[in-house]
């Protein structure tokens, strides 16, 4: 039998690239070893926690991101790509996690306080959005997903899904849930991307992404507008690779190849920081590289978009078939809790008439 894999996004916008080395490039290597049975959530109702007042924003997206996996090489044969809201154990469950997890420890998750931070809720974010963490993991555990291909920025809410299964499996003395582990990018650089403007994450709220759908020119501007060092006026002036967005951009996607098509003036990597170190090399230099490797990149991934955009109709059956197989599944699970807690009143009818 295989291991489970369980991963998902939120359709707030079309898929960018911290979203693709962060976890969507591993979902494809981690399908294509044929190891794991694979699902790939598009989560809509997490979506709605802070955008309940803007439902045709999620409905916009749904498709965009449904193309994003498909071009990104996600393949409907080999992992099931289904929509959160469409799988009702999904919205029972977590009524029975949180009966387990205390407010005080909700207020405590890092990524939650930081999302919170990030959209300015204070005290009066929405109810749905503090209890985040209780609804990702009744999506994980729902499928008994034993791994979790993500960026470190969600160790946290893995970490209280955890949690959440050790207090189930230990509260009603059962083995019925599995506690799952991270996947995380090889390369670090890859955890948590920065973005063009410099900043500690790529974001959608935050306007700083570059998406895998943009076009060549609009790749092309967004990289050669990036954040460098502002100390590195002059090209003679020694300049600082740490912090500086576009070796940060090329530790997480240049390789030795990329050296030997583009600038055969270094062997690797390395001896370019060097050489931008001790001064002597323009931001534009480093910028150009960058872009002929993100063209690279990004142009199969977009006419393989554009090629699938075509019939919208199979995008929608693709779905549906998911969500059928999903279904199954998770409900296979809650049947499980909820004779595991003994609320199969009507199932389990013994109990009464003996």
């Amino acid at each position: 039998m295989k291991d489970i894999l369980l991963t998902g996004d939120r359709p707030t916008g079309p898929l960018h690239l911290g979203h693709y080395v962060g976890s969507l490039k591993n979902r494809v290597a981690l399908q294509n070893t044929g190891k794991y049975e694979q699902y790939v959530m598009i989560a809509d109702i997490q979506a709605l926690t802070d955008n309940a007042n803007d439902p045709q924003k999620i409905r916009n997206n749904l498709l965009e991101v449904t193309l994003d996996y498909l071009a990104a090489g996600l393949q409907p044969d080999k992992t099931t790509m289904f929509i959160q809201s469409h799988i009702p154990a999904l919205f029972e469950l977590p009524m029975f996690y949180a009966n387990l997890v205390t407010m005080s420890r909700l207020e405590r998750n890092p990524t939650v306080k930081n999302e919170i931070k990030l959209r300015g809720f204070e005290r009066n974010l929405p109810v749905g959005f503090m209890t985040y963490p209780i609804s990702q993991a009744a999506d994980i555990t729902a499928f008994k997903a034993k791994y979790v291909p993500v960026g470190d920025d969600q160790l946290p809410m893995l970490e209280q899904a955890r949690e959440i299964v050790s207090a189930f499996n230990r509260t009603y003395n059962c083995d019925v849930l599995v506690e799952p582990q991270a996947i995380l990018p090889e390369n670090s650089e890859c955890s948590r991307l920065v973005g063009t403007d410099g900043n500690a994450k790529m974001s959608k709220s935050l306007g700083n992404c570059i998406y895998l759908r943009d076009d060549e020119k609009t790749v092309k501007q967004k990289i050669m507008s990036m954040y460098t060092d502002p100390e590195h006026i002059n090209v003679s002036d020694p300049g600082h690779t740490e912090g500086n967005t576009v070796f940060a951009y090329l530790d997480a996607f240049s390789t030795p190849e990329s050296f030997s098509a583009y600038t055969t003036e270094y062997a690797n990597l390395e001896e370019m920081k060097e050489h931008y170190r001790r001064g002597g090399l323009g931001d534009m230099k480093c910028k150009k590289l960058l872009n002929s490797i993100m063209q690279d990149i990004l142009r199969p991934i977009r006419e393989r978009r554009e090629e699938y955009a075509k019939d919208k109709g199979y995008l929608l059956d693709m779905l549906a078939q998911g969500v059928d197989k999903a279904n199954e599944r998770a409900t296979q699970t809650l049947d499980e809790v909820r004779a595991a807690i003994g609320v199969d009143y009507l199932k389990n009818r013994d109990f009464f008439l003996k």
